[in-house]
């Protein structure tokens, strides 16, 4: 595909008995950031191993820029892989470290050092070239190993879950800095995590990933706003999925209500599912289009978390303002927050 640099095609891999991935197909565009997001076992880590190298698919081809790369060995393609365990050599400094790679091209002594302190530069550790790997923090630890990856000037790097052994604020600071890293170098970046804030903060694009399918492929705001079925709408974040009708283009009924909505093409009186995202749910004083009663509440920093009991119904709502627990509350949705998926995710 035009603009392309990675082509996964019809891609099958077992181990043993089980499918990891099933007529896999995938395109990466150049100099994007692209995550592979997903619960444990979806398939995104052999996805990365396959793209590397480093796993060999039973069927289908990796094409790299228009060639057939699948059967070349790691060394042979233009692709560097940073993992979590950053895989670094404690016995050399931060210079020899990132340099390794180089001298094995054979590069000459003064562009190694011009490139490592360049990358050094790209990666906020300028005059760290003569320090101890013992001596850093995982972060420095996790920037001299992209470093590494970097200085080859790899046309993709592949990132397995990088940041998982990062404590939570670490972890959140190394997302802005990934990302500008990205920007800066202008490089193509595939990376796999299972943390959907990760995701959402750092991506162009996103592949949702489950039992070793693509679920759904968008930029960020379209996977979180327009979820293709359950499984994307319940992973991604947190959602109300409720049970309605379409009774006709532009109107669904759920939980006792008629409600206008954004959607159509569906069929008449079709069976549907709705998503609602809990803080698309106003909550007002006095009559709403439903009302609901406040079973439980917590507090958790920037709003009040609380479940609504509408109709049977357990609605998740986050709002900004407490409604204490047995108290009656009005409910408001507007149409452009409901969005209708075809039931049973199909």
């Amino acid at each position: 595909m035009e603009n392309c640099v990675i082509d996964l095609v019809n891609i099958n891999k077992t181990f043993e008995e089980d499918v990891i991935l099933s007529d896999f197909n995938l395109s990466v565009k150049k100099n994007e950031f692209l995550t592979l997001l997903g619960p444990s076992g979806c398939g995104k880590t052999t996805t990365l191993r396959i793209i590397g190298g480093f796993e060999t698919p039973d069927s289908g081809k990796v094409i790299f820029e228009g060639k057939d790369i699948t059967e070349l060995e790691p060394y042979e393609r233009n692709i560097n892989t940073v993992f979590q365990k950053y895989a670094l050599f404690p016995h050399l400094n931060v210079s020899q470290n990132i340099a390794f790679g180089l001298k094995i091209k054979k590069m000459g002594a003064s562009e190694i050092a011009s490139k490592v302190k360049e990358v050094l530069k790209i990666v906020n550790l300028k005059n760290f070239e003569n320090r101890s790997i013992n001596s850093l923090s995982g972060g420095q630890q996790q920037r001299v190993a992209i470093a590494r990856a970097l200085v080859n000037e790899p046309k993709v790097i592949l990132l397995d879950e990088p940041l998982g052994a990062l404590d939570l604020k670490l972890r959140q600071g190394m997302q802005i800095e990934l990302k500008k890293i990205q920007k800066s170098v202008e490089t193509t970046f595939i990376y796999v995590t299972h943390d959907q804030e990760e995701a959402l903060s750092m991506s162009d694009t996103i592949v949702v990933m489950n039992n070793g399918k693509i679920q759904q492929i968008g930029t960020p705001i379209d996977i979180y706003n327009e979820p293709k079925n359950a499984f994307v709408a319940d992973f991604i974040g947190e959602s109300n999925i409720i049970n309605g009708i379409m009774r006709e283009d532009y109107s669904v009924e759920f939980l006792g209500h008629l409600f206008k909505c954004v959607d159509k093409g569906f069929d008449k009186d079709e069976e549907v599912e709705i998503v609602i995202r809990p803080e698309d749910v106003d909550l007002v004083n006095g009559d709403g289009m439903l009302s609901g009663v406040v079973k439980s509440e917590i507090f958790r920093g920037v709003h009040y978390e609380m479940e609504v009991d509408v109709n049977g119904f357990n609605m998740l709502v986050q709002s900004t303002i407490n409604r204490p627990v047995n108290s009656v509350v009005g409910i408001n949705i507007d149409p452009d927050l409901i969005h209708v998926m075809k039931a049973g995710g199909k």
